[in-house]
């Protein structure tokens, strides 16, 4: 394995049962592939390298129970580093971390830690203690991994308290937009039922002055008819022509034309003409008939009058 890179020598030649020493290998990375390889080694020592933090994929090493990472430069530890439930032995000694991953509380198996020399969190510093014996070291694991936990159940009453803080302001805005919404369908229906109380009306005083126009119409006609049948004088019945006049008209007629006659036979060249002589005679015994007759009404009148 050459220095750096951590790659060109065999780990198995470095492994002796379960621990595998890495120590002072000038190493600025953590051959993590490799070290997946060999899950036989549960003991792990970095220590005395140049590593300043560990890949992601190093939590993946879940078969670690023993772990010495002193002497680094490490200023954190990835944020899943409580996957490796199975530790129960940690030397961070002689870092530059200030705190810890919260998942550090889920290292359930844990049993001794050290955090000296470490530029620590003032609160973190008190709680983790001296790691003078093996001890102090113990209580440092228990202290920690319950200020951990401590840390963890806040965040995670925190993190609901902000899920229902969430959660009640969504339900909020919802009952907002409920709200909203009804009110809108409210205005709606109250415009809608303004509209055609509008329209109602005026149909209405349409009807109304419509129906005001035929009536001074209406009265407008009267008033116009009745000067014109008074002004006018009463005219007459028509009679109907009849069959008696037409009969005056024609003896009329006939009257005319005899006495046309009667006076070209008395006072034309005619009168000597045997028709104008049969005329003028007829004529002469009506005159007589009709003198003898009125002869006849005056006496009849001059008797009634003895």
């Amino acid at each position: 394995m050459s220095r750096g890179s951590g790659k060109g020598l065999s780990l198995k030649d470095k492994l002796d049962g379960n621990e595998l020493d890495l120590s002072l290998c000038d190493l600025n990375e953590v051959p993590v592939r490799e070290l997946a390889a060999l899950p036989k080694a549960t003991v792990l020592d970095l220590s005395c390298n140049n590593l300043i933090s560990l890949p992601s994929d190093f939590c993946s090493l879940m078969h670690l129970v023993k772990l010495d990472l002193s002497k680094n430069r490490l200023q954190q530890l990835p944020l899943d580093f409580g996957r490796l439930v199975n530790l129960q032995h940690l030397d961070l000694l002689n870092n530059r971390l200030v705190t810890l991953p919260v998942s550090f509380a889920q290292l359930k198996n844990l049993k001794w830690l050290d955090l000296k020399d470490n530029p620590l969190d003032p609160v973190l510093a008190k709680v983790a203690g001296d790691c003078l014996d093996e001890k102090q070291c113990k209580q440092a694991a228990v202290k920690v991994l319950q200020h951990m936990k401590a840390i963890q159940s806040e965040q995670d009453r925190q993190r609901q308290r902000k899920l229902q803080a969430e959660r009640e302001m969504e339900k909020k805005r919802e009952a907002e937009q409920r709200a909203k919404e009804a009110l809108e369908r409210e205005l709606r229906k109250r415009e809608k039922a303004e509209e055609k109380e509008r329209r109602r009306r005026e149909y209405d005083a349409q009807k109304a002055a419509k129906q005001e126009m035929e009536k001074k119409t209406k009265k407008e006609t009267v008033h116009t008819r009745k000067p014109a049948s008074s002004s006018r004088p009463p005219q007459p019945p028509r009679h109907k022509p009849s069959w008696s006049r037409s009969v005056l008209r024609v003896l009329l007629f006939v009257l005319f034309c005899i006495l046309c006659a009667l006076a070209a036979c008395k006072l034309t060249e005619l009168q000597h003409q045997p028709l104008c002589v049969s005329v003028n005679t007829l004529y002469e015994d009506v005159v007589a008939a009709l003198q003898n007759h009125k002869t006849l009404q005056n006496m009849l009148q001059h008797n009634s009058h003895q």
